[in-house]
């Protein structure tokens, strides 16, 4: 007994072999959850919090399905974290990533049993992982130098991208708005520039994209509803001390009058500091905080658009978008930088009003408004069209493509096979069963359309034997199709994240003998 006292009371190890159990268990129970989702035809889930207001979550985006998990075991977090990286690297393959990491370790599981050392796993499933990245290498088709290519490989990526999602009854018409946008970015992959505006009624194909910014405000009373050429200041200040307020001041008077020459004094301030507003010669003011009658009435007076109370996002993206920046102070106007933009107009979408900049600075910024049936609708639609646009904006950038429906995988899958067979030892245990793990992906695209995977597999893997063939799954007939005429293509850079952060994950979780968890710190009794 005296020997195991090494640990406190509460603290637990588990050792080797359950260790190792409790790790295989906790990522493939993870990967089982998230594996429906893959795919054209796989399911969303419905997330709902028990804390208040129970919200309710309908996603097929693999992250944000995890973000949401609160989980005990140590080896899902892993996976967890590789999600989430992949969505802030690349934004989509979230799902994917999780799946091979999982099918790797599920593989691993079995070589571990037959007596296979970890270590000899992980340098097998490095060299796997290495020539499945050349096999892709060789087989990616870059189209940057002829424009019109470009833009069709760009449709065909966000529409395979948006086909597991729920806008794939529009893909068409969604695809053409992220491709737009990004086209307008112009190379940066600085989303910031495009603002998502959500506005529940009408239908999915009521969205549309507006050059120019949004902003989700109404007019203020008796201002002009319309100005051009407008030089406009972003301020985050309080316009709102023209009275004396009763609460915040406390002040010895001995009659009336003297709080009326207070409250005459304070006006004389608020008068002030609107004078110095306009003398930065500006004829549009956004401020962040509330403005009051009497500053909105000096405004309008001027002939100066005052807008109140502008959300946080909002402010920043505004002045990110006209080239403006935020002020706080007034006293110096030649130091402060000016927003510019051709006309500020009054639109309406739906039932609301809001206010429309167009004929920015930058001119990349740009507003898609979606429309949908409910808040549940829009927000997965906001989700999936971010993983496009992420996708896209990446693409600009490396413009290397693939064909997608698990084609990728079956030709790195064959080209794995290939090195399993010349390279001696236990290691080739190892890389084989990297490329069982690969054959999966297309497996579960299968099953999820419940079509019989073992059957359509095989058939994919008869022909990619043959040299340059393009076969992948065709979910919609069921069927092996040829992707380059189905149009179904994939980000390389996608693929290559997650090849190369599933086999990270993998190697990683492998690599565990002994899990420690301690004992929570007790809080001692303050009597």
């Amino acid at each position: 007994m005296a020997i195991e006292k090494i640990l406190k009371d509460d603290a637990s190890e588990e050792k080797g072999e359950r260790a190792r159990m409790a790790s295989f268990v906790g990522a493939i129970a993870i990967t089982d959850l998230v594996k429906t989702t893959l795919g054209p035809k796989g399911m969303d889930k419905i997330l709902q919090s028990t804390g208040r207001g129970n919200e309710v979550t309908v996603t097929n985006d693999g992250a944000t399905i995890l973000k949401s998990l609160h989980i005990d075991n140590p080896a899902a977090k892993v996976l967890i974290d590789i999600s989430k990286v992949q969505d802030d690297e690349v934004g989509d393959g979230t799902t994917s990533v999780v799946v091979l990491a999982g099918e790797l370790l599920r593989e691993a599981e079995k070589l571990v049993a037959a007596k296979i050392h970890p270590m000899t796993i992980i340098s097998g499933y490095r060299m796997a992982a290495e020539c499945a990245r050349n096999a892709l290498l060789q087989r990616v088709v870059d189209n940057k130098e002829n424009a019109e290519k470009f833009k069709s490989d760009l449709m065909k990526i966000a529409m395979t991208t948006l086909s597991s999602k729920i806008l794939s009854q529009d893909k068409e018409h969604f695809a053409q708005l992220a491709v737009d946008a990004v086209m307008r970015l112009k190379g940066s992959t600085n989303l910031e520039a495009i603002q998502i505006i959500k506005k529940p009624g009408g239908s999915l194909k009521d969205s549309f994209l507006d050059e120019g910014f949004i902003l989700d405000k109404k007019i203020g009373l008796g201002q002009p509803k319309r100005i051009e050429n407008a030089k406009i200041l972003v301020a985050n200040t309080a316009m709102d001390t023209d009275k004396v307020k009763i609460y915040g001041a406390r002040v010895r008077v001995d009659s009336m009058s003297k709080v009326a020459e207070i409250e005459g004094a304070e006006k004389e301030k608020m008068r002030e500091k609107v004078k110095k507003i306009l003398g930065h010669g500006i004829n549009c003011f956004v401020n962040r905080q509330l403005i009051y009658n009497f500053p909105e009435e000096l405004f309008a007076d001027a002939g100066i658009l005052a807008i109140e109370h502008a959300d946080f996002d909002g402010i920043e993206r505004l002045a990110l978008v006209t080239g403006g920046e935020i002020a706080s102070t007034f006293d110096n106007p030649e130091s402060v930088k000016l927003g510019h933009c051709k006309l500020i107009e009054e639109i309406m979408i739906g039932e609301d009003k809001l206010i429309h900049f167009s004929g920015v600075e930058m001119g990349q910024a740009c507003t898609i408004v979606l429309r949908g049936a409910s808040h549940h609708v829009l927000d997965e639609a906001e989700r999936s069209l971010h993983d496009a646009l992420c996708v896209l904006s990446q693409t600009v950038n490396d413009t290397r493509v693939l064909l997608g429906g698990g084609w990728p995988e079956m030709v790195m899958a064959k080209e794995v096979d290939e090195l399993a067979r010349k390279t001696p030892g236990k290691k080739s245990h190892a890389i084989e069963a990297f490329s069982h793990a690969l054959v999966a992906i297309p497996t579960i695209i299968a099953d999820n359309a419940g079509l019989d995977s073992a059957d359509l597999v095989a058939k994919l893997r008869a022909e990619h034997h043959k040299e340059g063939c393009n076969a992948g799954i065709d979910v919609i007939s069921g069927s092996v199709g040829d992707m380059a005429e189905l149009g179904i293509s994939e980000a390389f850079k996608v693929k290559q994240a997650v090849l190369l952060s599933a086999t990270e994950a993998a190697e990683m979780i492998l690599r565990v003998d002994e899990i420690i968890t301690c004992a929570p710190r007790k809080r001692e009794d303050r009597m």
